[in-house]
């Protein structure tokens, strides 16, 4: 955080002193009691708070509030900073520190690839720029204060995460980050108990528009089909499409499996890149392409894209390979599940398992409230047209695909199991050397994916 002092703040929320002093440095920021971690925090909170003593450590602490306190009820430790309306004070503190750096954000969100996205851009950016970001998958929306007070002077871009796991999740966050930059990576089926419908859903994904600034970007995924059912028409800014069709501005040719990533030509304004990156699967190369348009959009050279790229590290339990028991190769994807990243997770399966026994293990998909059973039939769906040889599903919805799979016509055997306490034993007698394994689950199923670890054979992937 950019330091300010009680004076400062005081002028900013348009607050008087009750208690302390105003040369006091303010260099953290909190909303509630259980977030001040470290002294010269301000807390913004109007609830009574009774144990002080506790926090004894982390004084002095600058209390901001519209609430009465008597004299008795509050340490003199404690500065006290009145103001009328607590929501009211703590909105003109984000507006006042957001707008005090002019350096280009970016929002991302999608139904998968966000993670991974951001940390390409943020690859790619920290060869020459100071980037502050949302740490790996965390997107959390009560630590987005936390997220923004990270930026201070040394910061030169910033790329955040806005998930959404209900309506107006995505307008909150732009509340905080006003981004320059906003990114959809795709749109499945997904936090359906909350936004209750798919059109909800999109709907929700949408509010991208409207937090992204007047003369700021967006950059979509244009081979993505519920994506292009969100309203453009009010959207003020610069549209900027990826995907493998002619009219994309950044658009991926030549696809193909090369060592441990894909290799695919990138077309933008009549040349041509060759790029690398690594992680397997068409989904990785469009992830890449919305990094490289970001980048783009930021004032950096495609060319720097191009180097960054080939030494970015794959996140944990996302498509990353193993040798697996018996000297099989396994694939862990269990760090989340949609029907969108088992699509792609499929595909990477049948791809490189070509001329091998293909065996997929895959758990319940969560999230989807009365809309459970629907989504699972469609998962069943597209396990019966990519295919696998032997296909095992675990937990009481995930048997809802393994059942609709037979009734699409997979021919494959298929195992039941409500639990994965027996699933290794058959999978001891299944596996050889000449067979490959795609385990999907996510972080959510820890039986999933402790089934994982305890099928690889080693503990270093072979595809780092």
């Amino acid at each position: 955080m950019k330091p300010l002092t009680v004076q400062d703040l005081k002028a900013i929320t348009a607050g008087h002193l009750v208690q302390g002093s105003e040369e006091v440095l303010i260099q953290h920021g909190a909303y509630r009691l259980k977030q001040v971690k470290r002294p010269n925090t301000a807390l913004f909170t109007n609830k009574p708070i009774v144990n002080w003593k506790d926090f004894e450590s982390l004084y002095p602490i600058v209390l901001v509030t519209d609430r009465l306190y008597s004299q008795k009820e509050i340490p003199e430790q404690i500065i006290i900073i009145k103001v009328n309306d607590i929501d009211e004070a703590y909105w003109k503190f984000i507006n006042f520190y957001r707008n005090q750096f002019n350096i280009p954000i970016v929002a991302i969100t999608g139904t998968s690839g966000k993670s991974t996205t951001k940390e390409m851009i943020k690859h790619i950016l920290s060869a020459e720029k100071n980037v502050v970001s949302t740490p790996l998958s965390s997107n959390s929306r009560t630590a987005s204060l936390q997220y923004l007070l990270n930026i201070d002077d040394d910061t030169d871009a910033a790329v955040f995460e806005t998930a959404v796991g209900s309506p107006g999740d995505i307008t909150l966050a732009g509340e905080y980050f006003k981004p320059t930059i906003g990114i959809i990576t795709n749109i499945g089926a997904h936090h359906l108990n909350y936004c209750k419908t798919l059109e909800g859903y999109i709907q929700a994904k949408g509010e991208m528009l409207d937090i992204i600034s007047p003369t700021g970007s967006l950059i979509l995924n244009d081979d993505d089909s519920n994506t292009s059912n969100i309203d453009l028409s009010k959207f003020q800014g610069r549209i900027i499409k990826v995907g493998k069709h002619q009219s994309c501005d950044f658009r991926a040719s030549n696809i193909r499996y090369y060592k441990n990533g894909m290799l695919f030509n990138v077309h933008h304004k009549k040349k041509l890149y060759e790029i690398y990156v690594p992680g397997f699967g068409e989904h990785q190369v469009y992830n890449a392409l919305a990094a490289i348009a970001a980048i783009y959009e930021m004032g950096l050279p495609i060319s720097l894209a191009s180097k960054q790229l080939q030494s970015f590290r794959k996140l944990n339990k996302q498509l990353q390979v193993f040798k697996g028991i018996n000297n099989s190769v396994l694939i862990d994807d269990t760090w989340n599940i949609t029907t969108t990243s088992l699509e792609a997770g499929l595909k990477v399966l049948n791809a490189l398992g070509e001329g091998k026994k293909k065996i997929a293990i895959i758990g319940t998909i969560t999230d989807l409230g009365s809309w459970g059973y629907i989504i699972h039939e469609q998962a069943g769906e597209l396990i019966a047209q990519i295919g696998v040889d032997v296909l095992i599903t675990i937990g009481e919805h995930a048997s809802i695909m393994a059942v609709h799979a037979i009734e699409e016509g997979l021919t494959s055997p298929v195992h039941i199991f409500k639990n994965s306490t027996l699933v290794y034993k058959l999978l001891d007698k299944l596996v050889d050397e000449n067979t490959i394994i795609f385990i999907k689950g996510d972080m959510y199923s820890k039986e999933v994916s402790k089934l994982a670890d305890d099928l690889k054979l080693k503990k270093s992937s072979t595809s780092e």
